[in-house]
């Protein structure tokens, strides 16, 4: 028997995929919960053979909890609506061993998990196309780590501070990732980065 925890924010469509999954004779959904801190706690109850994550959830979302299980044997499959190649590449890199889209069947994520409970791996090959067609990041890894410390209220002199560099430096990186963006803010450079999956 496979073990799973599901982790999806939209209860109806939770409760259908834990349905679906408990219908397959080999699948055992062990706790279907709403968000990434309560799939985190599910996992350490349960100790999940496979862990199904939405991408897109309140607080702490799919990509944050795959990487907080990066030292988990379990297995983690990343389910989306929209899924951006930055998005992907990112979640294969901290470890995701499926990337499917929520409009697949049930049938189709049973598959998949157990693929990637015998060891290998599954992309949907949509999604994947759209990764190998994009352009690569433009920007520096500077760059983007000064990127990853923007938000609404930190300044320059914060992300100075946290990166041991002097605040002129921070803004000359913000202004750079801009430019190449052709963004108008700092923090519209930033929201551009993460949405790519960059940082």
């Amino acid at each position: 028997m496979i073990t799973v925890v599901l982790a999806d924010d939209e209860r109806l469509t939770r409760q259908a995929v834990a349905a679906l999954l408990g219908l397959e004779p080999d699948l055992l959904v062990a706790a279907d919960v709403a968000d990434g801190e309560e799939a985190l706690r599910a996992v350490a109850e349960h100790r999940p053979d496979v862990v199904v994550l939405d991408v897109e959830m309140p607080g702490l979302d799919g990509l944050a909890v795959l990487a907080r299980l990066a030292d988990s044997p379990a297995r983690c499959v990343m389910l989306t609506r929209h899924a951006r190649p930055g998005v992907l590449r990112r979640a294969l890199s901290l470890g995701a061993k499926g990337f499917l889209a929520k409009t697949a069947p049930a049938s189709l994520l049973a598959d998949v998990i157990r693929r990637v409970h015998g060891g290998l791996r599954y992309v949907d090959p949509e999604f994947a196309a759209a990764a190998l067609a994009e352009s690569d990041c433009p920007l520096t890894d500077r760059e983007l780590e000064v990127l990853r410390h923007v938000d609404d209220l930190t300044t320059a002199a914060d992300i100075a501070v946290r990166l041991h560099l002097s605040a002129g430096t921070v803004r000359n990186y913000v202004s750079s990732a801009m430019a190449k963006l052709s963004a108008r803010s700092r923090t519209e450079a930033a929201r551009m980065a993460r949405d790519q999956g960059w940082i």
